[in-house]
């Protein structure tokens, strides 16, 4: 079930989704509907193979290539790049679509949403993962992963198309090993990086709170959040 985190949040979008075009006059953007084709394409193909047999013998196949007792958590990690792309292409000076405050406030706000949808799906679901746990449908990691690389995607894929299209390779990355360990099945990784991706771009759309920045006239102060290992933390700095 959704819990009621989502709902608030989908609140805020929608409440915000009329934009100015003048002093007089108000529109709502046209929505770009070839950015929900890709994610769209996914979850339709993930819910079509979950619990089917083609699924259970792809997963069969995926562990006796790399051996049943494999086991390499890079997805524990990688999940995380896309994020420390963002800030350290901040850092660079790289241009971006948004201030990095806003950037922070859309990436929070994208793994809420999406976070919340998978989560409530997993409980509504109860499906088995291939090594026996439970609460596998939808993937967790991929979902995350996916929600990440499109935030990186909107913000640089004008400026640095290279470091935009990056983001993925560090979520594909994820998901092929969410079940190259026997955690995941094929369903699973689909339909959560089409939540990801399809929730992140309408919170590009809708741009909650747009309004809200403490930060946009102080140009000379960085705050960006950081982790290392399991320590986690904010960077500071200040420009005299």
């Amino acid at each position: 079930m959704i819990n009621r985190f989502v709902i608030i949040s989908l609140l805020l979008l929608f409440s915000l989704n009329i934009k100015a075009q003048n002093s007089d006059t108000l529109r709502i953007e046209p929505f770009s509907y070839k950015n929900t084709i890709l994610p769209l394409a996914l979850i339709g193909a993930g819910v079509l193979l979950n619990n089917s047999q083609l699924e259970k013998n792809f997963q069969d196949n995926l562990r006796n290539t790399v051996g049943n007792a494999f086991d390499f958590p890079i997805d524990d990690y990688v999940q995380f790049a896309p994020i420390a792309e963002m800030y350290i292409a901040d850092l660079a000076g790289i241009k971006s679509k948004n201030h990095w405050f806003d950037q922070s406030k859309y990436l929070f706000i994208s793994n809420l949403i999406s976070s919340s949808i998978t989560h409530g799906l997993k409980n509504l679901t109860l499906k088995t993962r291939p090594n026996g746990g439970q609460l596998s449908f939808p993937s967790g990691h991929t979902t995350l992963a996916f929600t990440n690389a499109a935030v990186v995607y909107n913000e640089f894929q004008q400026s640095s198309p290279i470091l935009a299209y990056s983001s993925y390779a560090f979520a594909i990355t994820t998901a092929s090993f969410r079940m190259i360990n026997n955690k995941h099945w094929l369903s699973d990784v689909l339909v959560g990086a089409g939540i990801g991706i399809i929730v992140t771009h309408l919170v590009y759309y809708f741009e909650p709170l747009k309004s809200f920045n403490p930060f946009e006239k102080s140009e000379n102060i960085t705050l960006l959040p950081y982790m290392e290992d399991e320590n986690y933390g904010f960077y500071f700095s200040y420009k005299f």
